[in-house]
């Protein structure tokens, strides 16, 4: 086996790695709940509402699709 065929079967497999990992990443989601303050957004109580009624909805969205799938499966 030549060191090009090597390097490229190393490739693949890292890939196929990244591939998974990307299924699994929390994207946009995962960046809502765990993102850093930014000092030059304005902040006020509306927005501070705003955004904790979006965190309540979408935790009570994923945890009733898991409660659908739950009991579809036992």
């Amino acid at each position: 086996m030549s060191t090009q065929e090597k390097i490229e079967e190393s490739e693949s497999k890292d890939n196929k790695k990244n591939r998974l990992r990307d299924f699994f990443t929390l994207g946009e989601v995962g960046g809502y709940f765990f993102r850093r303050k930014d000092p030059n957004r304005p902040s006020n109580i509306n927005i501070k509402m705003m955004h904790g009624i979006n965190k309540i909805s979408i935790i009570i969205f994923i945890l009733g699709v898991l409660y659908i799938i739950l009991k579809r499966l036992l």
